[in-house]
């Protein structure tokens, strides 16, 4: 029998900053260079061995089982797990994780509106050879300013073009221990309720990726991401 390797991706956001586009749709499914942001995603699971994918739908989830069905078309399984009350991503996680096979004990997860060329196999290693839960893919922090190099009397040296810096942030890209399920809240988000219990517990480990990554915010980051899948300097 095949092997099977699952994600779960959170697409029951309502995108309210990509308004008007998400007035009618969720946010994974505005169409970035005429492809959902989700199927870009599911492109890029797929080509990391991902197998099976469980949409963890919110808002007009409909809409997403609508577009992908039995996965079939897109080449993987595709499964649903649909919130009858808004459930935080934490709650959303936690109440889906009875949907994965019980011979599956990790698996990876995902906000439904990042992208990545990240591979998999370094961040399922790291998490592999620890003891922890949760390993999270950290990635730069995204400054979108320049920064000048200045001296107090005044002299400026030079002016950096949003250059990166030395702090990293949480790309909503983690693989998970499916005992993680107690640990995680009925309600509420798990990097605010879970992560710094982990953290004490010293149960979560954190990757860090110098891979393309970006989350889509605003307009500005969807017409970016567009550009770049244009002329090719990205590819999912």
């Amino acid at each position: 029998m095949k092997d099977r390797f699952f994600a779960l991706t959170i697409v029951g956001g309502k995108g309210k900053r990509l308004m008007p586009l998400t007035e009618k749709k969720p946010k994974p499914l505005i169409k970035i260079n005429g492809k959902p942001i989700v199927e870009h995603q599911i492109n890029w699971m797929k080509s990391q061995g991902i197998t099976d994918v469980l949409f963890l739908c919110g808002y007009k989830g409909k809409l997403i089982s609508d577009y992908f069905g039995n996965g079939r078309k897109f080449g993987i399984n595709a499964h649903y797990s649909f919130e009858e009350k808004p459930l935080g991503r934490g709650g959303a996680i936690k109440n889906a994780i009875n949907k994965i096979p019980k011979e599956i004990n990790q698996f990876l997860v995902t906000n439904g509106d990042v992208l990545t060329t990240q591979s998999l196999k370094p961040i399922l290693n790291l998490h592999n050879n620890s003891a922890s839960l949760a390993t999270v893919m950290t990635v730069p922090y995204p400054n979108q300013y320049g920064l000048v190099e200045i001296e107090k009397n005044g002299t400026i040296h030079s002016f950096n073009e949003k250059t990166k810096i030395p702090f990293y942030i949480n790309s909503g890209i983690y693989y998970f221990e499916k005992s993680i399920h107690n640990s995680l809240p009925k309600i509420g988000d798990h990097e605010i309720l879970t992560f710094p219990d982990l953290v004490k517990r010293n149960k979560i480990s954190g990757y860090i990726s110098k891979s393309f990554w970006t989350s889509i915010e605003s307009h500005k980051e969807l017409d970016e991401v567009e550009k770049k899948l244009q002329s090719g300097n990205i590819t999912f």
